[in-house]
């Protein structure tokens, strides 16, 4: 069985080293590189079987490195997006671009071996959607598995805008933990109290599991 390379991107050497670490032990051969510029010199001499591509980054930051692969015909492999805390919006964007998913820092070991598994075993993503600004609904991957639609409206003014992806960001939720409102709680960092009543105020509607479990559970 040949070995699977992974090229991680990160400007933060003990982040590339842990990761190194972790994925050697799982049998990968792992290639390192701490800027865009060494991300893209990689890529065009070898094409790996996954990427892990940090989003902020003091050169390019990974969403425009993510394009110009787009726009070189260079995504032919799966990349999975890294990002910090409050950085889920352009995460969201990057999968809208061509990434096939996203993993929040700090990475948890079983959610990362498991994302890695599942984008290697389903390869390269799906043509990107870089040509389509003009339809309103545009697909997203996200870790669910399923294919999620978005409006990205992005003529709206901020506020309302922002109620547009808190909308989509829990519903991903919701929909990830099949309505399971205790996992939901604890994947957002809200106290269940606060997250039923900010689901009620965005109009996001739960299925009937979820209200009788909170029935059963208070």
């Amino acid at each position: 069985m040949t070995i699977k390379q992974i090229l991680v991107v990160d400007d933060e050497v003990g982040i590339r080293e842990l990761l190194s670490e972790i994925l050697f032990d799982e049998g990968y051969q792992v290639h390192l590189a701490e800027n865009a510029e060494q991300a893209r010199n990689y890529r065009n001499e070898h094409e790996p079987d996954l990427v892990l591509l940090d989003i902020w980054m003091p050169d390019t930051d990974g969403v425009t490195l993510l394009k110009e692969w787009v726009e070189q015909d260079l995504l032919t492999m799966p990349v999975v997006m890294m990002s910090g805390h409050g950085t889920i919006e352009t995460a969201v964007e990057a999968t809208r671009i061509g990434a096939v998913d996203f993993l929040e820092k700090p990475i948890a070991l079983q959610k990362l071996l498991g994302t890695i598994a599942k984008a290697i075993r389903e390869g390269a993503p799906k043509p990107p959607l870089q040509h389509t600004e003009t339809n309103n609904q545009e697909s997203i991957s996200g870790s669910g598995g399923q294919v999620q639609h978005m409006s990205l409206p992005l003529d709206l003014p901020l506020r309302e805008a922002r109620e547009h992806f808190d909308a989509f960001y829990f519903d991903y939720h919701l929909r990830k933990e099949a309505g399971n409102m205790t996992r939901v709680a604890e994947k957002v960092g809200l106290e269940r109290t606060h997250l039923y009543r900010k689901l009620k105020q965005l109009g996001v509607k739960l299925a009937k599991k979820s209200v009788e479990e909170e029935a059963n559970e208070s």
